[in-house]
């Protein structure tokens, strides 16, 4: 990795400034996170809500499952956002066999489990490491940081939560007279198809809103952690000085 070019500024962090570093990078780099990452969400989505008339809880099965997978075109984006490049569509499309395709049952299914899978997953995305190597690799990041990553996952799966409780509230408050009481109890308790889509939509929405900073915050202190093991900081200042 090039140390001189990347745009931000390497030093040891705390785990959770390093988290705000990364929604600080989210936010900085959102164009170019949603140009990729929206039309992929759309397709997820729509393939999802179409398997509402089976079931009212697929679409949010689908989405859930589907979130690691979606999960790799952002933090190609936010790679290359952390040494100052701007990704179009077209940076995606011809990066599409590695972002999408590589080891793809290993995203859908050890990434899905995880519990840190946006602190691991540059590991595994962009170190290019696999097996025994890949693993030994995964402990060595995760050692002493399980806490804090773990904790990370949780406050966004909280957020995330309470946004789709918000989208339902919101169609609580703007229903005129007394009609929210009945819209409340529809919403809450019918396993109509318009319930299930409506319950897919929300939370769809709510993963194109959170889903950018959650991974741009775990690729954050990935590479506080990278710091720490490898005194990135140092070694660009003895390259800044000698050259």
């Amino acid at each position: 990795m090039q140390i001189d070019a990347l745009a931000l500024q390497l030093r040891p962090r705390p785990m959770f400034e390093a988290a705000d570093l990364g929604v600080r990078l989210a936010q900085l780099h959102a164009r170019s996170a949603w140009r990729c990452f929206a039309p992929l969400w759309a397709v997820v989505g729509l393939l999802a809500l179409s398997t509402a008339e089976i079931a009212g809880w697929l679409p949010w099965l689908v989405i859930f499952c589907a979130k690691p997978w979606l999960d790799r075109t952002l933090l190609f984006v936010f790679s290359r956002a952390a040494f100052g490049e701007t990704t179009q569509w077209r940076d995606l499309w011809r990066a599409q066999r590695q972002v999408w395709w590589s080891g793809l049952l290993g995203t859908l299914i050890v990434q899905r489990l995880s519990a840190w899978r946006s602190y691991t997953q540059p590991v595994r995305q962009l170190e290019g490491q696999s097996g025994k190597a890949l693993r030994k690799r995964c402990r060595q990041v995760l050692a002493g940081k399980r806490g804090a990553a773990f904790a990370m996952h949780l406050c966004f799966a909280h957020f995330e939560a309470l946004l789709v409780m918000g989208l339902y509230a919101l169609g609580v408050w703007f229903t005129p007279g007394d009609a929210h009481l009945s819209l409340f109890r529809w919403m809450g308790g019918s396993d109509g198809l318009a319930a299930s889509l409506l319950g897919g939509a929300a939370y769809a929405l709510a993963v194109l809103f959170v889903e950018p900073f959650y991974v741009a915050s775990g690729f954050a202190m990935y590479l506080n952690r990278r710091v720490e093991l490898e005194a990135w900081d140092i070694e660009r200042e003895f390259r800044r000085a000698f050259a």
